[in-house]
C-alpha cells in the first residue's frame, strides 16, 4: 500500500505544482496579454481597388490580396476542410485541445524534437493577430491564454470566420476569398471539392505546398486533408476517391482587370495616398472614378491607331535588337528569348526566324509561327529623318533578317489574323474627354503604352497649345466690341520687342498673306496675322485677364503679342477645362476623376459634389446644387460656338465632316516647326482634346499638322462616342440679330447686293452703315496680288 500512496501523493503534489506553476505563469503573462475587444471590429488589410463608373475594375495596389468574407457566406464544405486539415474539434474543445497539447508533449518527451504543435484554430488566432510565431514557453503560454478569452468572448463562428480571412495562403493571398480568386479565378461558392481541399492545405506550410511551386506535394497534401473528410464523415468515399482523381487545376490568378486605364489608376493612387497615406494600400478603399469604361477603350485605341498611322508616314527606324540565331533553336530558346519583351500597346515582339523574297517567317512566343506577307511589310520605306524617308523596299531582306527581333500588329479578318511589320512609336500622344457640365473625366489616355512610359501627358506635359488658344483670344476680342464680321488686315508685319528676344516676324502658315479678313473667315482657317494684330488692339491685359476666366494663370502665360499664337505652356487638360466652357453655355467648371470613395463593406466615405452647368437651377431656388459659374455671356459662347463649328464645315478640321454631324466644334492647334499638334473639339454633350509631339519637343515633321496629326484620333473617338447621341442645335440667346452683310467690308449690305452673306451679332454691335464700295480687288481671304511693304511696329 505504501507505494501506491507514494504515488497518489506524487500525483497530487505533482498536480499542485502543475496548477501553482500555471496560476503563477497566468499572473504574470496576464498584465502583457492583449484585450480581446479589438477582435470584434478588425480591420482586414484590403488593398485599394479603383473602378470605372459602370463597375469595371482598373487597377488594384497593394501588397496584400483579400476578399473578407461573413461566416454565413463561407460553404459549408470549404469550414469542414479546414476542420479536417488543422483542428477537427474546434467546436468541441475551449480554445485548448488538451489531448493534443499532451500527444506533443508525449513527443516531445519521447524524441526530443517538436513534431506535433497542438495549436487549435483559436490558438492560431491569437497567434497571427497577436503574438510573434517565436518557438518559446512564455510565448505558448500567452497563446493558450489569449486562446481561452477569445473562446470566452466570441462564438465560434466568430473566431472561424477571423481564422478563414486573416491566414496566408501564398502568392500574396489572405484569406479563403483571396486564395480561391489567386489559385482558381473563382469566389468561394464556385469551387469544386478537390479545389476546396487543396486550398485547406494550405496554412501548414504556404510555400511547401503551393500548387504553383511544388505541384506533386500539393497534390499529397490535397489528398490527406480529402482522406481526413472521409474519415471525419463529411464526405463519402465514392466522393474521395472522385476527387482524387482530379488533375491539379490550380494557376496564378491575378486581379483581373476589366477597364484598361492604367493613367488614370495611377492618378487615384497619388490621390488617395496624398489623402490617406499607407493606409490607402490596406484599409480596403473600392474608388469609383468618371471613366466610362467603353469610351475608355475607343480613346486608347483611337491614340494608338493615330501613332501607327503617323510611323507608317515616316518609315520603318529598324529592328529592336539582332539575335545571333544558328537556325537550330526549339520553341523553349525562342521563348526564353522573348520573356524579356513585353507587349507594348497592341505591338508583340516577334523573332524573325526565316526570310523568302518577300515573306516572312516570325515566331511570337508559346510555339506560335506566323508568316509576315509583302503587304504587311511593304510600307517599311527606311526612316532618314522626320521630312524623309529612302527608297520604297524591293524585298524582304532589305527590311528585316532572320534573327531580328521585330513588333507587329495583329489585326482580325474574314480569312483569319493578318500581320503588319510594325514598331513601338517613337512619337507620343494624349488623349481626355470630359463632360461639359460638370467636369467629369470620361476617358483619358496619357500616352501610348502606360508601362511602356508611365509619364501622363494629360496632366503633366506642358506644351504650347499653338492655334488652339486662339478661341480664347477671338473670345476676348468679342468681349471688347469686336464683331465676328471686323476686318482685321492680315499683312506682314514686324515686331520689335525686347520680351521677344529682338525682332520677330510672324507669317501664317502658308508662308502667304490675305489682306483685310474678317474675324469669322480668319479663326476658320486659323490666320495667325489677324490673332496677333487682334491682340494688339484689344490689348494684352484685357486678353490675360479673359484667359483668367477660362482657368488660365495670367502669370503662367507670355505678356508679349506671341500669347495670340498659343506660345504659353499649357496641359491638355487645361485645355479640355477651357473648352468645357465654350461647349456647356459659357460656365466654368473644375475637371474631375473621383465620383466615390467606398470602403470595403459598402461604407460611403467620399462623394464628390462637383459644380454643375445647371440653367435655371437658381432662377428656381434650388440652392443644395453647387452652380458652375457664369464666365462669358450667351452671346459670347453662342459666336465662338458659331464660328468654331465653320473650322469643321470649311476650315482647317474639314476632315471632322465624315461625321456626318452639324453640332461639332472646335479648333486646331500647331506650333512653331510643326513640335505640337492639337485638336480641341466638342459638342454640347462631350469635349475631346488630342495632342501629338515628341517628348523631346523634336518637329514632327513637314505637313503634321493638328488637322493632321491630331484630327483623326479625335475623329475615330468621337464617332463612337456620339453615336447613340442626338445632334442639339445651336440655340440663339437674346440679344442676338442676324443681318446681311458685305463679305468684303463687313457692313451691312444693300437690297441688291448678290454676294451679300449672314451674319449674327449682338443688337449693339450688329453694323448701320451701308457697305460702299470693296476695300481691295480681292476677296477677303484670298492672297494679295503683288507685294506689300513691312508694317514695323515699335
Amino acid at each position: 500500500m505504501k507505494p501506491i500512496k507514494f504515488f497518489l501523493w506524487l500525483s497530487l503534489l505533482g498536480s499542485l505544482t502543475g496548477a501553482l506553476t500555471v496560476a503563477s505563469l497566468y499572473y504574470y503573462l496576464e498584465p502583457s496579454l492583449p484585450s480581446i475587444e479589438s477582435l470584434k471590429s478588425v480591420q482586414f488589410q484590403v488593398p485599394l481597388r479603383v473602378y470605372s463608373s459602370d463597375d469595371k475594375l482598373i487597377a488594384e495596389f497593394g501588397e496584400m490580396r483579400r476578399i473578407p468574407l461573413a461566416y454565413e457566406d463561407i460553404p459549408e464544405p470549404l469550414v469542414q476542410a479546414f476542420l479536417a486539415a488543422e483542428d477537427d474539434r474546434f467546436f468541441e474543445h475551449p480554445g485548448v485541445d488538451y489531448k493534443g497539447l499532451l500527444r506533443a508533449a508525449y513527443q516531445l518527451l519521447l524524441t526530443g524534437e517538436r513534431r506535433q504543435g497542438g495549436s487549435t484554430i483559436t490558438m492560431q488566432v491569437a497567434r497571427n493577430f497577436f503574438l510573434s510565431s517565436e518557438k518559446t514557453f512564455t510565448r505558448k503560454f500567452s497563446e493558450i491564454f489569449l486562446s481561452l478569452r477569445i473562446e470566452h468572448e466570441l462564438t465560434k463562428q466568430e473566431i472561424l470566420e477571423l481564422y478563414l480571412n486573416k491566414i496566408y495562403m501564398g502568392n500574396r493571398a489572405y484569406g479563403i476569398g483571396a486564395a480561391a480568386m489567386v489559385y482558381y479565378g473563382k469566389t468561394v461558392d464556385q469551387l469544386t471539392l478537390p479545389q476546396i481541399a487543396m486550398i485547406a492545405g494550405l496554412p501548414k506550410a504556404p510555400s511547401r505546398y503551393n500548387p504553383l511551386a511544388d505541384p506533386e506535394r500539393s497534390m499529397q497534401r490535397r489528398d490527406y486533408v480529402l482522406g481526413r473528410m472521409a474519415k471525419l464523415g463529411f464526405i463519402n468515399d465514392a466522393e474521395e476517391q472522385a476527387a482524387r482523381s482530379v488533375p491539379l487545376t490550380a494557376a496564378l490568378n491575378t486581379a483581373q482587370t476589366e477597364a484598361d486605364a492604367p493613367y488614370v489608376a495611377e492618378m487615384v493612387r497619388a490621390e488617395m495616398y496624398e489623402r490617406y497615406g499607407n493606409d490607402a494600400y490596406t484599409t480596403g478603399f473600392n474608388v469609383y472614378t468618371t471613366i466610362d469604361s467603353k469610351l475608355q477603350s475607343v480613346a486608347n485605341q483611337a491614340l494608338r491607331n493615330n501613332l501607327q498611322s503617323y510611323d507608317l508616314r515616316h518609315g520603318y527606324r529598324g529592328a529592336e535588337q539582332h539575335l545571333k540565331l544558328s537556325g537550330d533553336e526549339d520553341n523553349q530558346t525562342l521563348d526564353a528569348l522573348l520573356r524579356d519583351h513585353r507587349i507594348v500597346g497592341d505591338l508583340l515582339p516577334a523573332i524573325v526566324t526565316g526570310i523568302e523574297e518577300k515573306s516572312a517567317t516570325l515566331y511570337l512566343g508559346e510555339g506560335r509561327h506566323e508568316t509576315l506577307s509583302w503587304t504587311g511589310m511593304e510600307w517599311a520605306q527606311p526612316f532618314k529623318s522626320e521630312n524623309q524617308v529612302g527608297a520604297k523596299p524591293r524585298q524582304a531582306s532589305e527590311i528585316i533578317q532572320p534573327g531580328d527581333l521585330v513588333r507587329v500588329l495583329i489585326s482580325e479578318s474574314d480569312t483569319g489574323p493578318t500581320l503588319r511589320l510594325a514598331q513601338i512609336p517613337a512619337a507620343e500622344s494624349a488623349f481626355v474627354a470630359l463632360h461639359p457640365d460638370n467636369g467629369a473625366i470620361m476617358a483619358l489616355t496619357g500616352g501610348y503604352d502606360f508601362y511602356h512610359s508611365k509619364f501622363n501627358r494629360v496632366t503633366q506635359a506642358m506644351r504650347q497649345p499653338g492655334s488652339g488658344f486662339k478661341a480664347i483670344i477671338y473670345s476676348a476680342a468679342l468681349e471688347a466690341g469686336f464683331t465676328a464680321a471686323s476686318l482685321i488686315n492680315d499683312a506682314p508685319v514686324v515686331f520689335d520687342d525686347p520680351s521677344l528676344e529682338g525682332a520677330w516676324r510672324p507669317e501664317n502658315y502658308s508662308g502667304k498673306f490675305f489682306g483685310p479678313t474678317r474675324l469669322r473667315y480668319a479663326l476658320t482657317k486659323s490666320r495667325n496675322l489677324v490673332s496677333i494684330r487682334l491682340l494688339r488692339s484689344m490689348g494684352i491685359a484685357h486678353a490675360l485677364e479673359h484667359a483668367k476666366k477660362f482657368g488660365f494663370n495670367p502669370a503662367d502665360l507670355p505678356h508679349n503679342l506671341s500669347l495670340a499664337l498659343g506660345s504659353g505652356a499649357v496641359t491638355p487638360l487645361q485645355m479640355a477645362s477651357a473648352y468645357a466652357i465654350l461647349a456647356n453655355g459659357g460656365f466654368r467648371i473644375e475637371p474631375h476623376f473621383i465620383s466615390r470613395i467606398e470602403r470595403d463593406n459598402g461604407e460611403l466615405i467620399f462623394q464628390a459634389t462637383p459644380v454643375t452647368v445647371c440653367d435655371g437651377c437658381t432662377a428656381a431656388g434650388n440652392s443644395e446644387l453647387p452652380l458652375a459659374e457664369r464666365v462669358i455671356s450667351p452671346q459670347n459662347h453662342y459666336l465662338m460656338n458659331s464660328m468654331m463649328r465653320d473650322v469643321i464645315t470649311q476650315g482647317t478640321a474639314v476632315k471632322a465632316r465624315s461625321l456626318g454631324r452639324s453640332d461639332l466644334a472646335g479648333k486646331t492647334g500647331t506650333t512653331n516647326d510643326q513640335r505640337d499638334a492639337w485638336f480641341n473639339g466638342f459638342n454640347r454633350s462631350l469635349v475631346a482634346i488630342t495632342w501629338v509631339g515628341f517628348d523631346s519637343s523634336k518637329p514632327l515633321g513637314r505637313g503634321e499638322v493638328g488637322g493632321r496629326a491630331a484630327l483623326p484620333a479625335w475623329i475615330e473617338f468621337m464617332g463612337s462616342a456620339l453615336k447613340d447621341i442626338p445632334e442639339q442645335p445651336l440655340k440663339v440667346p437674346t440679344g442676338m440679330v442676324t443681318v446681311r452683310i458685305d463679305p468684303q467690308t463687313g457692313k451691312r449690305a444693300s437690297v441688291d447686293q448678290s454676294d451679300a452673306i449672314f451674319e449674327v451679332f449682338r443688337s449693339e454691335n450688329a453694323p448701320k452703315e451701308l457697305s460702299g464700295e470693296a476695300v481691295s480687288n480681292s476677296e477677303p481671304g484670298q492672297p494679295i496680288k503683288g507685294t506689300a511693304s513691312e508694317e514695323q511696329i515699335f
